[in-house]
């Protein structure tokens, strides 16, 4: 601990004394923690990791996808978009009147599509970061084109591949989750008011569902405040993730969507069983996920694909 802060510390009562020195000890493990994961990539990365095949210990790997989208019950209009190729997943989840949502949410997708290639495992956060502010940039100047799309923005939620070596870009209240050994993680945080309240304490995680600014985003593309996290991740064969809008996890409940990818082995059949369980819980809004399975190269068969809220219509037949 710093002179200054022993110094701090050493006028305080005894408990709230112990108190401060416990949070610094954690502060302290946190970042060593951090800095152990960063160097362990960079040894792997210094090691040959600029090989841009995904390989662990078992050999190379892949990624094999399915991917679903639906308008829902209550919408006149998909503002989702998505993508999923042999590098990329992404999903979005548009916002604003006057087809901005749908309109901000392709061009996001757009403007990360370029991605799907060999990006250098060291260079994975510098490509999500640049490709946010690119995407970003983009919506400012159909903005500039369009003055009638004033408002609109999008959530951002993207995963890109290269060794065994996983970036992850987060914007918003989609999210990523990740089944690794039979359990099912949450691995993004949302930008959301009733996030921010459940970190503060200041609500219960039972009041959430039924908080009236519950759907209020702190952070989006193109809406004010746009500062995206990065995360760097290990991937393993025999890994599961999920990409979703909130038109999934905030209607299917956390116990039956883990049900769906620990039980459902096909990747395809697993998203359309999320989205079944939107759909039974009232559908209010879009639902869109990303099942994803790190497998073995000989696994994957299908090239990329890309949902668009044009491509989410449904068929007016």
């Amino acid at each position: 601990m710093p002179l200054a802060g022993i110094r701090a510390v050493s006028t305080l009562p005894r408990v709230q004394a112990a108190a401060e020195l416990a949070a610094y000890w954690d502060r302290v493990e946190a970042e060593t923690a951090a800095r152990r994961e960063l160097a362990t990539f960079l040894i792997g990365y210094l090691s040959g990791g600029k090989d841009t095949a995904m390989r662990d210990a078992q050999g190379t790997l892949a990624v094999r996808c399915g991917m679903q989208s639906d308008i829902g019950l209550h919408r006149q209009d998909n503002e989702d978009s998505a993508y999923a190729g042999a590098r990329l997943l992404a999903v979005a989840d548009g916002m604003g009147g006057h087809a901005g949502g749908e309109v901000a949410s392709a061009a996001v997708i757009e403007a990360l599509r370029p991605l799907d290639t060999e990006v250098p495992a060291g260079e994975l956060l510098n490509a999500l970061d640049h490709a946010v502010r690119r995407a970003s940039s983009a919506l400012r100047d159909i903005v500039l084109q369009d003055p009638s799309l004033l408002g609109m923005g999008t959530t951002l939620t993207a995963l890109l591949w290269s060794g065994s070596q996983l970036g992850l870009v987060h914007i918003g209240d989609s999210r990523a989750y990740l089944v690794r050994d039979g359990e099912v993680f949450q691995i993004t945080h949302d930008h959301t008011l009733v996030q921010s309240l459940l970190d503060e304490g200041k609500i219960t995680a039972g009041e959430v569902a039924s908080h009236p600014q519950r759907s209020l985003l702190l952070r989006a593309l193109g809406a004010g405040h746009f500062e995206p996290d990065l995360q760097l991740h290990e991937a393993r064969l025999g890994d599961r993730y999920l990409l979703c809008s909130d038109g999934l996890h905030q209607v299917a409940d956390a116990e039956s969507m883990a049900r769906v990818l620990l039980t459902i082995t096909d990747p395809d059949q697993a998203a359309k069983d999320l989205i079944a369980l939107a759909i039974d819980g009232g559908g209010p809004d879009n639902i869109t996920c990303i099942v994803a399975d790190v497998v073995t190269p000989a696994d994957v068969v299908t090239p990329a694909d890309v949902v668009t809220p044009e491509a989410a219509a449904p068929d007016p037949a």
